[in-house]
């Protein structure tokens, strides 16, 4: 089989997925957006991902590739079709009007005003389709004094507070090793243009989705804003420390494993410091409460970090299991591989690929009883599925020659 052809079917498809129906147009690059779309396709939409002919989604050069191909692109890519298409010629205007009309949803992530310049924009894109939901994925949004700076996950990482309190207490803001505000950002589109596709049933029209990438890490951070606001309290660095509870941090066993303990709750933290033989400290006035005992975290650290020292990892795990309390191993990826627990889930599954052969990547984001959703494919190459795609809109061989002619392909 050809990269060309029609991509292979390799998930379970014994009901369609739920988003079946659902056509989605990602013209956006790198993560956030593309992400958002990945999800929609994993559960059935017929995602067509759009990139312009001579400059690629970023994404298939990013980390670390296998025989020239980006394995980045293979999990970003999966369950899309592709196709190539230059928006900013007469030719490409036209034709993704035309894939406008018959879509439901857009997702793009160009600098505001790109779509309107090429009159792309919501007043054209919605009379052709007033049904569509056009979800632009930014920075810092539409609108705003810093609405068209470049806008990249790491500045929200830094700008929502997230780098602030992250790290030792006497060591640098610290970013994360991976996009994790476009990460959070694809998630919240995803539920965006559900959001939105729900109100288009009740109400018959589409709308636009404005999605800052700023905002939704923000978000996820916890009462932070609340804090500040009736306390004027700003979250330190506390490194693997919580403000909230403990003991909470990582430990090293005997054997040189590194284990994560946590006690949200003070039936666990009760647990825990029985286990580790200091059941004194449950008659301290401070360990009746989160806050008291993160206030005492050097002298709980010391009794369970000591006490996990002079015991090896798998008899910590076997240990805290008996007495019901909670600790995890740090994984790097190759446990990931080998945990139980994960292959249960089929967390990590195994997808066919024309090009690389057998892949294992990330399944599904959870399981539905009915309507499972699949990976059907993993990323295909830059424009494989260009002509099909303008076949099915009714071009002829002709008018296709003729939008390569005018590099508009």
């Amino acid at each position: 089989m050809t990269r060309a052809d029609t991509p292979p079917v390799t998930g379970p498809q014994a009901t369609p997925g739920p988003l079946a129906g659902l056509r989605v147009l990602d013209l956006a690059t790198l993560f956030a957006g593309p992400l958002a779309a990945t999800l929609l396709g994993d559960f059935g939409a017929d995602v067509l991902k759009v990139e312009h002919p001579v400059r690629p989604d970023p994404s298939r050069g990013h980390g670390p590739a296998k025989d020239g191909i980006g394995l980045w692109w293979k999990l970003l890519g999966r369950n899309k079709r592709t196709m190539t298409l230059d928006l900013s010629t007469p030719g490409g205007r036209e034709v993704l009007l035309r894939l406008a009309a018959a879509s439901d949803v857009i997702i793009e992530n160009f600098r505001p005003g790109t779509l309107e310049k090429w009159r792309l924009g919501w007043a054209e894109l919605s009379a052709v389709n007033p049904r569509l939901v056009l979800t632009r994925v930014t920075g810092f949004g539409q609108f705003g004094p810093y609405a068209h700076r470049p806008g990249f996950g790491t500045l929200a990482e830094a700008m929502s507070g997230f780098a602030a309190m992250t790290g030792e207490p006497d060591g640098p803001p610290t970013l994360p090793p991976f996009g994790l505000a476009d990460s959070i950002a694809a998630l919240t589109t995803a539920y965006a243009v559900m959001a939105a596709l729900a109100g288009r049933d009740r109400t018959g029209v589409g709308q636009v989705v404005d999605l800052a990438i700023i905002e939704p890490i923000l978000t996820v951070l916890g009462p932070h804003p609340l804090w500040y606001d009736q306390l004027g309290f700003v979250q330190p660095r506390t490194g693997n420390r919580s403000t909230n509870n403990a003991p909470r941090n990582t430990y090293r066993s005997a054997d040189g494993r590194w284990l994560a303990v946590s006690t949200s709750a003070q039936s666990v933290a009760e647990r825990v410091v029985r286990l580790v033989g200091r059941p004194e400290l449950i008659e301290e006035p401070w360990f009746t409460t989160g806050s008291g005992r993160a206030g005492h975290g050097a002298v709980l650290d010391e009794a369970v970090g000591s006490w996990i020292a002079r015991h090896k990892a798998d008899e910590v795990v076997a240990a805290f299991e008996e007495a019901q309390a909670a600790v995890a191993l740090v994984y790097d990826v190759r446990d990931v591989f080998a945990d139980p627990q994960y292959a249960a889930l089929d967390t990590v599954t195994e997808v066919d690929d024309p090009d690389l052969g057998p892949l294992r990547m990330q399944n599904v984001l959870f399981r539905l009883s009915e309507t499972p959703g699949s990976i059907r494919w993993a990323g295909r190459a830059h424009g494989a599925d260009t002509e099909a795609v303008l076949a099915e809109l009714g071009l002829s061989g002709a008018e296709i020659d003729l939008l390569r002619t005018e590099g508009a392909l």
